[in-house]
């Protein structure tokens, strides 16, 4: 969702600021601005469109020296993306200038009271009426901007992080959350704020944790947090592990292309480490004792998106290593259903942010109904490890690329660990079986490598159906999920249709789809694992093919028998069966990103799309 900087010290507020927007931009790109406060006076600059647009008009209309600022990259939810709509808001008395991320759900009943006390709105933003609240409350505060920003909170309903600036007070910034990201960062004789350290990275690596319905008050010299009622509250600090550098590009022309070649990094990096010296397998933050875990009678992932497909192949793994059921639920749907969740369920909540609402709601919806939760999430900080019963990290360092690529490996190791940590607690593992295990993905990174190091063909078959209007992906076990993800990512960036299915499911309706010339891209299962579903798949090919379809085949190395049914292979290295996910959905990362590319689109921030979605 929208991205978010503050920033109060003695650096040029302007810099630092568009410095941290650049970083924060796969937040949303629909709108961006700034505003700083300059002797006593507020000063706005906002343009729809890009931060590229925002740094034209920057340089056609300069704003002046400033050492308190803030800004703000949009993606729209209440109000076309348009320079009006844009933030910052700024009162009537131009006194107050506003920035916020999320949604007002009681922004109508506001607007109303507003606008029968005569204030003006001008823009269709449910974010305009904090500015105003704001303003009208300082009066009633004795010109304390936290105190109204306290008083305002208490008032709103929904999601928010704000973060607000006074003219009259040119060295004060002021934030608040309600589930909604928001981090502080602190540096010597200057401090931060942000929706994601990577902001502030370049700048200091110090962070603090704000809480839940919390207001923060930060001055060049001072952090001060307390409750929406102005009691102390209690923060967190922690030292960000990476630096400024893996926020950059680094040489690639995309950080998606980036981010897929960090795979083998990522992957190896959320596995050191796990067995401690006495040969057991370890997790980062484990507040759940053995005997909760062994009281476990039902497991349920809830996901949205990539993260979702992670978890289906999680349940593959979990159920045939632990014997425990495994659900996999999207989280926007979890809750509506009137799911059985008990003391006995764990529920493990799968998100590369954090911060995405539809997982935050099921997460908390499940630790309400006396569910155990644990978090697999790549974000130190964030709201959902929080709130979590136990978390572990993914340390793939910041994804910047919207369409995610090595959170979805990542996730996929991190269940696996957490699959073999039941395991071993409820002792239906050995030591040694699990260790036999946790070296075969310590394997996976060369793997990855290996694929990485045989991808031109891949970008030469995604220019040679740059004009297909549609691409059918299939798989069996736990290729579905990689099917799915596969099609996911060529809805993401190429914005054509696309769909994944279990290659069973074929004849039962999606078979109609096929026609002379579709591309479908089969993942294979290897021959040397369960051997009927590659005897299946086989089947499923020439049934496709019959019907006129192109065959893109990914098969591991070694497999001849699909070979003559095979219009174009792709091959990758031979792995364990539950692993192969872990190479398989490489080249169709490689071919999603090129065929975005072939076809002119901004492949790191697609249309419509925005990362950490932080709106239910």
């Amino acid at each position: 969702m929208c991205g978010i900087v503050g920033y109060v010290g003695a650096q040029q507020a302007l810099e630092v600021v568009v410095d941290g927007l650049r970083r924060l931009e796969y937040r949303g790109y629909d709108s961006a601005g700034i505003a700083v406060v300059s002797e006593g006076t507020l000063h706005t600059r906002k343009k729809a469109g890009k931060l590229a647009n925002l740094e034209g008009l920057l340089g056609t209309d300069p704003m002046p020296e400033s050492t308190t600022g803030i800004g703000h990259t949009r993606w729209a939810t209440h109000g076309a993306p348009n320079d009006v709509n844009a933030h910052p808001h700024v009162s009537t008395d131009s006194r107050v200038a506003i920035i916020h991320n999320g949604i007002i759900e009681n922004f109508a009943e506001l607007r109303a009271e507003l606008g029968a006390a005569g204030v003006p709105l001008s823009s269709e933003t449910d974010s305009e009426v904090v500015a105003h609240l704001l303003s009208s409350a300082l009066p009633e505060y004795d010109g304390s901007l936290p105190d109204a920003m306290r008083a305002v909170c208490r008032r709103l309903e929904g999601a928010f992080t704000l973060v607000a600036i006074d003219a009259d007070n040119p060295d004060l910034l002021v934030g608040a959350r309600r589930n909604s990201p928001l981090v502080v960062g602190r540096g010597e004789g200057e401090n931060f704020l942000a929706s994601d350290v990577a902001a502030f990275i370049a700048h200091t690596r110090f962070a603090v944790e704000l809480g839940q319905d919390q207001v923060v008050v930060l001055t060049p010299d001072a952090v001060v947090v307390t409750d929406f009622d102005g009691a102390p509250a209690e923060v967190t600090e922690f030292e960000v592990t990476w630096d400024a550098s893996a926020a950059e590009k680094g040489g690639y022309d995309l950080f998606m292309l980036k981010e897929i070649a960090e795979q083998p990094r990522a992957v190896a990096d959320t596995l050191r480490g796990r067995i401690n010296r006495s040969g057991q397998l370890q997790l980062d933050d484990m507040r759940l004792s053995d005997a909760d875990l062994r009281d476990i009678d039902k497991v349920i992932i809830i996901a949205c998106g990539t993260a979702y497909h992670a978890g289906m192949v999680a349940k593959y793994a979990i159920e045939h290593w632990t014997r425990i059921p495994c659900e996999v639920e999207l989280a926007s749907e979890f809750r509506y259903r009137d799911p059985i969740v008990d003391r006995q369920t764990l529920a493990i909540a799968i998100s590369q942010s954090g911060e995405t609402m539809d997982t935050l709601m099921a997460l908390r919806y499940a630790k309400r109904q006396g569910a155990r939760v644990l978090s697999i999430c790549n974000t130190q900080g964030a709201t959902i490890p929080r709130e979590s019963d136990a978390v572990l990290y993914t340390y793939a360092g910041p994804e910047i690329a919207v369409a995610s690529t090595k959170a979805f490996l990542t996730q996929i190791v991190a269940t696996y660990l957490v699959a073999l940590y039941l395991a071993q607690v409820r002792g239906h593992k050995f030591g040694d079986e699990i260790r036999a295990i946790v070296d075969e993905l310590a394997d996976m990174p060369n793997h990855v490598d290996l694929v990485l190091d045989t991808t031109e063909g891949v970008r030469e078959l995604a220019r040679q159906f740059a004009s297909a209007t549609s691409v059918l992906f299939i798989g069996r076990h736990v290729g579905f999920p990689v099917a799915l993800e596969g099609a996911l990512k060529l809805k993401e960036l190429a914005y054509m249709h696309a769909e994944g299915f279990a290659a069973g499911e074929l004849k039962h309706g999606p078979i109609a789809l096929i026609e002379e010339g579709v591309p479908v891209v089969v993942v294979v299962p290897s021959p040397r694992g369960r051997s009927v579903l590659h005897e299946k798949i086989v089947s499923n090919i020439q049934e496709v093919r019959a019907r006129g379809a192109v065959t893109i085949v990914i098969a591991e190395e070694g497999d001849e028998i699909v070979t003559p049914y095979a219009d174009h292979l792709i091959r990758v290295p031979a792995t364990p069966t539950l692993m192969q996910p872990l190479v398989s959905v490489v080249p169709l990362q490689v071919f999603a990103c090129e065929m975005a590319t072939v076809k002119g689109h901004d492949v790191d921030q697609p249309r419509n799309l925005a990362k950490s979605v932080t709106v239910e």
